[in-house]
């Protein structure tokens, strides 16, 4: 039997949660806002429901706000028994709270409240109730996020700079906790990813707590792998982590022959967890935001190892905001743009028509805004409050910059989909899709350097890996483009290296797309394996191979300002489903699919991908190949054989 949850104005969750997150950004002892805005709940909403009753009974609405219970339009107070008869009836509920989430749950036993339910904030927009399984008691609070604890206990305790040192092993997001400790101390705790940070002990240490006077303390959840209390008598106090995580179901795996590749899988999808929490963030000790191609990143990746729906619509939902639209998603062109990509790749593995359907009208509003900005061409252009991002790297952004001309090429392919699924008009999409396929190929390609170039306004006719990666994910370069750039771009030691696991992958993903998955393993073993062998626990922020020591932590200007635990490190565990298990969705909703395995200079590998309904599970050797999968509709590709998959095991031998 279905249960009640508390139930609210769809969105408005995501809403209130993501504003909570926002603005818990903590460093150096104080709190910084995001320089993007910011939404609210609507303050007042109104619950309907219509109902057929097959014997009398009762209900009571309890509220998260204040106002009143109709009947068939008589009013009653919230939280009283209100009783009905045999026939059918109208609920009508009005709550309005100046600030926090306006919800109601009802407690009867055969009227439920639930996603049924229809809400409105005004007498015109009305929408069905918003919901999350984590709230079916009358005591659960919709504005607390449900986490889950797990106790981590130091695996070391060093006696330095007067005080002691608490190494957690890896990287932790949790609340420490110390118990025992001398109720006449007062002292500061400093917190890091590395150790040295932690023992900065001054204003170079990011995240700090003053405490004292008390016998136990239960500290605030943030980032770190190392602790420093700065008086030696700690060694006797008892200190431990309650890491702070959410529960998600690791549905995806891989193994290989190779241990440096097999900890380079773990401690992508590690990190990936560990920024999976409300939202998709970036990373959770400086940021902890919600930035739009860090999250386009994150659906990508997320697809190979928890296949989690939810988190995905939370994150969309949360990036886009309500209208009307003033600015690009966190102020940045291209993050506006990954976020129409993003929603059609959630349409694409779900199949959730309905979330699209309700999520249809806000997608097409930031459309609207990005075409209001582009100049005579039909090209992205920095406008005022723009900020035309792409990586942390030495691009030529002088006028419309090709990067930029790629992403919105793709996105206006996707709002032809997305507005095809709605039953909408999509021609518009399509012909500035085909207009930008033309211009970006009239205007950047430069064949004297066989390659894209980022501006042909500057007259610098510089070229960098970046928008030749794309030309290559988003199809707009030929074949025979696509050789070129593989020639004078991807293989080309003078093109300006990468330096950020974002577009490192990708980068692996360009060319992984080309077939060369033996090179995507160099790359792989070279960046994310050459920090593993510095002795990270997670993937960084970025990664320059010139930089020594401590030099690696420093970022924006702080020697410690680096992340070391950032979402965009993941992306192994995208690339070894997607290319080496060789597993793609090719239908929406995974309705049909090709496990196409690659060794990629390995002997062997094994793993795990999840599918919408199903999963898949690969064993390769180039002798055999087994696979299991619990679906129907798939192709297994190895060369030029193909073999229908269907539920259980599959098993064939390659001809020598």
């Amino acid at each position: 039997m279905k249960r009640s949850r508390w139930i609210w104005y769809r969105g408005d969750y995501e809403i209130f949660h993501s504003t909570l997150l926002h603005s818990r950004r903590d460093e150096f002892g104080f709190r910084v806002p995001p320089m993007w805005e910011l939404y609210s709940p609507y303050p007042t909403v109104s619950f309907d429901k219509v109902f057929t009753a097959d014997e009398d009974g009762e209900f009571t609405i309890h509220s998260n706000g204040v106002g009143f219970v109709e009947l068939d339009g008589k009013r009653h107070p919230l939280s009283k028994k209100i009783c009905f008869s045999v026939g059918e009836h109208r609920v009508h509920v009005l709550i309005t709270k100046s600030t926090g989430l306006p919800s109601i749950y009802c407690e009867s036993e055969t009227l439920i409240s639930d996603n049924s339910w229809i809400c409105a904030h005004n007498t015109q927009e009305r929408v069905n109730a918003g919901d999350e399984p984590a709230y079916e008691g009358i005591n659960d609070d919709p504005e607390k996020f449900i986490f889950s604890y797990e106790r981590v206990d130091h695996i070391s305790a060093e006696n330095i700079n007067g005080g002691v040192l608490f190494d957690f092993g890896k990287e932790l997001f949790a609340r420490l906790c110390i118990k025992n400790a001398d109720e006449n101390d007062a002292f500061t705790v400093y917190f890091g990813e590395s150790d040295a940070e932690a023992l900065s002990a001054d204003e170079n240490t990011y995240l700090f707590e003053k405490i004292g006077k008390k016998r136990n303390y239960e500290l605030s959840a943030r980032a770190f792998r190392y602790v420093f209390i700065p008086i030696e008598k700690a060694r006797s106090y008892e200190v431990y982590a309650e890491y702070e995580y959410l529960p998600l179901e690791y549905k995806g795996s891989f193994e290989c022959n190779e241990e440096l590749l097999n900890k380079i899988w773990d401690v992508s999808s590690y990190t990936f967890h560990l920024n999976a929490r409300e939202f998709f963030l970036d990373g959770i000790k400086r940021d902890r935001w919600v930035w739009s191609g860090d999250a386009y990143q994150s659906y990508k990746i997320n697809e190979y190892l928890f296949l989690d729906y939810p988190i995905v619509r939370r994150t969309l939902i949360s990036l886009r905001g309500k209208d009307p639209v003033s600015t690009h998603i966190n102020t940045i062109n291209d993050y506006s743009l990954y976020l129409i990509i993003g929603t059609y790749d959630y349409y694409f593995s779900s199949g959730d028509e309905e979330f699209i359907r309700f999520f249809y009208p806000r997608i097409k509003t930031l459309c609207d805004f990005i075409i209001s900005r582009l100049d005579e061409n039909g090209f992205v252009i920095q406008r005022n409050g723009d900020w035309i991002f792409i990586d942390w790297s030495d691009i030529d952004k002088h006028g419309a910059v090709c990067t930029e001309q790629m992403l919105l090429c793709k996105a206006m392919q996707c709002m032809s989909s997305l507005a095809n699924v709605c039953g909408q008009d999509s021609a518009e999409y399509d012909k500035r899709a085909d207009d930008l396929y033309k211009n970006i190929n009239r205007y950047f390609w430069n064949e004297e350097k066989g390659a894209f170039i980022d501006s042909f306004t500057s007259g610098r006719n510089n070229v960098t890996r970046h928008a030749n990666i794309f030309a290559i994910l988003y199809d707009i370069a030929t074949e025979e483009q696509t050789e070129k750039i593989i020639k004078n771009v991807i293989e080309n030691d003078e093109i300006t290296q990468i330096t950020t696991p974002y577009f490192k992958f990708f980068e692996t993903d360009a060319v992984c797309k080309t077939g060369n998955t033996e090179y995507a393993t160099e790359l792989i073993r070279s960046y994310w394996g050459d920090m593993i062998k510095l002795g990270a626990t997670s993937v960084w922020e970025q990664y320059i191979p010139s930089e020594k020591g401590n030099e690696h932590y420093s970022m924006y200007g702080m020697k410690y300002g680096k992340s070391l635990c950032h979402a965009w490190g993941g992306g192994p565990v995208y690339i070894f489903g997607r290319y080496f298990l060789g597993v793609k969705p090719t239908s929406v909703a995974a309705k049909t699919f090709e496990v196409r395995p690659s060794l990629g200079g390995l002997e062997r590998i094994c793993g795990t991908v999840p599918l919408n309904g199903g999963i898949v599970k690969v064993e390769f050797d180039g002798k055999v190949c087994r696979v299991y999968t619990d679906k129907d509709g798939g192709t297994l590709i190895l060369g030029n054989k193909k073999t229908a998959l269907k539920d259980g095991y599959t098993e064939v031998y390659l001809e020598r």
